[in-house]
């Protein structure tokens, strides 16, 4: 616990998680003050990244940087299935999919761009393994074809729409899972040679947290991170209306942006140090984790917890919108390389996205 309560000590930004207590007890005595649990679950997030970023840099140092960058997404979408659960009970279906497909946008475009525009500040070219980046890419082009396929379909006059609807995303959801599964299996186990990072010199000589201490607090932290997100799921919802959001704007991008701020934080860090090999292995291995594991556990899961089944049949403007991240994620990381301006250029297509949405919320089509 030494090297924790020091970096605690010496860290002002880790003073903040004085707000984590504070907003539980607020959400426990205040429930229905939204604006002040809003911000109170915000001012706690923050703290909770940088924390989970030492914690997952101990955790790579030790193990590399593709299974710690594939560590740090698992740990960090979890917040997000979990937000996306606590919609799903309430029966917030466009809120759900808009987490979804904004997380997946957000991963591929948002923070793989801020990577490389904070890592090309700092360095001239970097260079990173592509093998990973292919992988990643394949599996979110395959996913982004699985969740096409029930939009395309939608409008055919079928008998039993519905019915069918909920069959084929049933059957979709079970073959992304399945896909995801072998996915691991080629590059942690079969060809794990492949993602093997490079060496970078300015990584070596730093001191790294004990092993145990940084899984402990991986853990703890990811419970916590959970509980405050929870609270900001419930709280965003009001605070979103007094601002005049839409449900499709809140998930896709207020939403996506908090449920990632530890996946943020991790990834920024890396990239700054030159270990763009751990920040596409974050960014493109969340967005890939969101769609072919995130995704479809919810599908099955809305027949448990949710009021009625949910399909995979989304709004055609978010499969428009993770189709042309996906393609532009895969087109730019197939060079190996980067520089700052690449980063900007992905910003800028994530902020497009985000202005066309919040001028023009999107109807009611794919909400169930």
């Amino acid at each position: 616990m030494k090297p924790l309560l020091q970096q605690i000590r010496h860290t002002p930004l880790l003073w903040m998680l004085i707000f984590v207590p504070a907003v539980l007890v607020a959400e426990a005595v205040a429930q229905h003050s939204h604006t002040m649990l809003f911000l109170l679950s915000v001012l706690a997030i923050v703290p909770l990244a940088a924390l989970l970023s030492h914690a997952t840099e101990a955790v790579a140092a030790k193990t590399g940087d593709a299974v710690g960058g594939l560590l740090n997404a698992t740990l960090g979408n979890l917040t997000e299935l979990i937000i996306a659960i606590t919609a799903l009970r309430a029966g917030q279906y466009m809120l759900v999919k808009a987490s979804i497909a904004g997380a997946i946008v957000t991963n591929a475009l948002f923070m793989l761009g801020a990577c490389l525009l904070l890592g090309g500040l700092r360095y001239h070219v970097q260079e990173y393994n592509r093998a990973g980046a292919r992988l990643y890419s394949g599996l979110l082009l395959m996913a982004t074809v699985a969740l096409l396929a029930p939009s395309a379909v939608a409008d055919l006059d079928l008998v039993q729409g519905d019915a069918i609807m909920r069959k084929l995303s049933v059957g979709l959801a079970v073959l992304l899972i399945i896909a995801y599964a072998l996915g691991l299996l080629f590059s942690l186990k079969t060809h794990k040679e492949l993602f093997a990072s490079a060496a970078h010199g300015e990584s070596e000589g730093e001191e790294h947290w004990p092993t145990g201490l940084a899984v402990g607090t991986l853990l703890v932290v990811t419970v916590l991170v959970a509980l405050v997100s929870e609270i900001f799921v419930e709280s965003v919802q009001k605070a979103a209306a007094t601002f005049g959001m839409s449900p499709a704007f809140v998930g896709f991008i207020i939403v996506s942006m908090v449920g990632a701020a530890a996946e943020f934080a991790v990834a920024f860090s890396a990239a700054r140090k030159n270990r763009l090999d751990m920040s596409v292995s974050i960014a493109l291995g969340s967005a890939s984790q969101i769609a072919l594991f995130v995704a479809p556990a919810l599908v099955l899961l809305s027949y448990v917890v949710g009021p009625s089944p949910m399909t995979l049949q989304f709004w055609p403007g978010a499969v428009t919108m993770v189709m042309i991240a996906t393609v532009t994620a895969s087109f730019i990381t197939g060079s190996g390389r980067s520089a700052w301006f690449i980063g900007a250029l992905l910003i800028f297509i994530y902020a497009i996205f985000a202005l066309t949405l919040y001028v023009v919320p999107p109807t009611g089509q794919g909400v169930g």
